[in-house]
């Protein structure tokens, strides 16, 4: 594997060839890529006779901050582990191979080097209390446990590095980098280090300002959707009462040897895994395999699998025999309905049954259906024919939550929200049980969502 270098650098004159010494001496294939933020004291002198293949040097035209560099040094790295290294001493490269151990195991996609656990130098009380008070804040934000925020070692996987979006320029990024980090429910383990911190006189840069700047964006991506198909997934397992009735729904239905397709984080997956059955888990999405995988590692009776159901070898999973394929919020996501419908049929054993979940109701398309790249919502009649046209004989068809339809019609046609709030999310879960014991009842005539039970002729 190839491990990415990305090293900050603003007037580290003193201490720039030493830490440079260090780092290329460390044995592992490697690219440094060094971004000066516009240093006036020599150091971008030494920079410009650095002659080294393997060294990428650029030079900020200002002063921008250390979160401009690591951006501009994240856009040019191309290795499989990318690490933040400061300039000026107070970490040691010799210890990369405790902070990559867990990337390299595959157990971490993030790795923060804490230097509260392990051996440092007795730096600024105000210093300590600042971080321990931001630690804290994210920590109630995000849900964590986290204990060194501010640390200057930070280690990603290339993935990890893919699904950030940052845009802080100073020391506020590393805040930044741990709120998205959490927000993308990223896979993070925190190691000790040794640290070697520095006071104003040696160089030290951090101010009391950054305090204020690093809470500010903890709050500000506490609050912005980054991924608003992985939000809702994670909102959707938090509505449990939900997730059990749309499952109890089902559960006549579900036969010896399932296919799950497009299983997402599993919030489904886990309620079928309950029956004790075989269970086939398909994803398009690479990390949510991998965090299927994780989650399922040591259930014999499930296996995991990274497929398109449009695609031609979604039909190697013929080999299964399976008599149930379970496709639940995942159609309206594929351009190609009509493909993976085929897919499905071909895929499945006769007399095999598909059972369905899709967004009822067209008018109900909105914002909300456009943010999570609906493609569509359906009527009954348009997906009743669609099924029988690819061979399938539809056996039960009937709408599931009355109420959700009028709550997805409010936020994504009047109020043009793109994602349903958590708090609302909440709440109706709390009124689930009265919805369901209505629709028990009385057959209702609309939904939120059309479930479907159909045949493989």
């Amino acid at each position: 594997m190839k491990l990415s270098v990305v090293m900050p650098v603003y007037n580290e004159v003193n201490t720039f060839l030493e830490i440079f010494r260090q780092v290329k001496e460390y044995p592992m294939e490697k690219e440094i890529i060094i971004v000066d933020d516009f240093s006036t004291d020599g150091t971008r002198e030494i920079l410009e006779k650095v002659n080294d293949d393997n060294v990428q040097i650029l030079f900020n035209e200002k002063n921008y901050g250390k979160g401009f560099c690591v951006r501009r040094g994240f856009d040019l790295a191309k290795g499989d582990i990318v690490i933040i290294q400061d300039t000026d001493l107070e970490y040691y490269p010799s210890e990369y191979s405790i902070l990559i151990k867990r990337i390299l195991e595959g157990k971490a996609d993030v790795v923060y080097g804490t230097r509260f656990l392990g051996e440092h130098r007795v730096f600024f009380f105000s210093h300590f209390l600042g971080n321990f008070i931001l630690n804290n804040i994210a920590n109630i934000l995000y849900n964590t446990n986290l204990t060194d925020l501010m640390t200057g070692y930070k280690v990603f996987t290339r993935d990890a590095i893919d699904k950030l979006n940052l845009h802080a320029n100073g020391f506020g990024v590393e805040a930044e980098i741990t709120a998205q980090v959490f927000k993308h429910n990223l896979r993070v383990y925190e190691v000790p280090i040794s640290y070697n911190g520095r006071n104003y006189d040696e160089g030290k840069k951090i101010t009391w300002k950054d305090f204020f700047r690093s809470l500010y964006w903890l709050f500000r991506c506490r609050f912005a959707s980054y991924d608003i198909g992985k939000d809702t997934l994670s909102r959707m397992r938090v509505m449990k009462n939900n997730n059990r009735w749309l499952f109890n729904q089902i559960k006549p239905y579900i036969g010896d040897r399932v296919l799950e397709i497009g299983s997402g984080i599993g919030n489904i997956s886990a309620l079928l895994s309950s029956l004790k059955k075989k269970l086939i888990l398909t994803e398009i999405n690479e990390h949510y395999v991998d965090y299927l995988r994780q989650r399922f590692i040591g259930n014999p009776s499930i296996e995991v699998f990274r497929k398109d159901v449009t695609s031609n070898d979604f039909l190697d999973l013929r080999n299964f025999n399976t008599d149930t394929a379970v496709c639940i919020n995942v159609l309206e996501h594929i351009k190609d309905d009509n493909k993976a419908l085929e897919n499905i049929y071909h895929t499945i054993e006769l007399d095999g049954k598909l059972i369905l979940v899709v967004p009822a109701l067209k008018p109900l398309y909105g914002s909300i259906d456009k943010g999570l790249d609906h493609f569509r919502r359906y009527s009954r009649t348009d997906l009743k024919d669609k099924l029988e046209s690819k061979g399938f004989i539809v056996e039960e068809m009937f709408y599931h939550n009355f109420l959700s339809a009028i709550g997805w019609f409010v936020n994504g046609r009047i109020l043009k929200k793109k994602i349903i709030s958590s708090v609302q999310v909440k709440i109706l879960d709390l009124f689930i049980p009265i919805i369901a014991a209505i629709e028990r009842r009385i057959k209702v005539p609309l939904g939120l969502s059309l479930i479907v039970v159909c045949r493989k002729k």
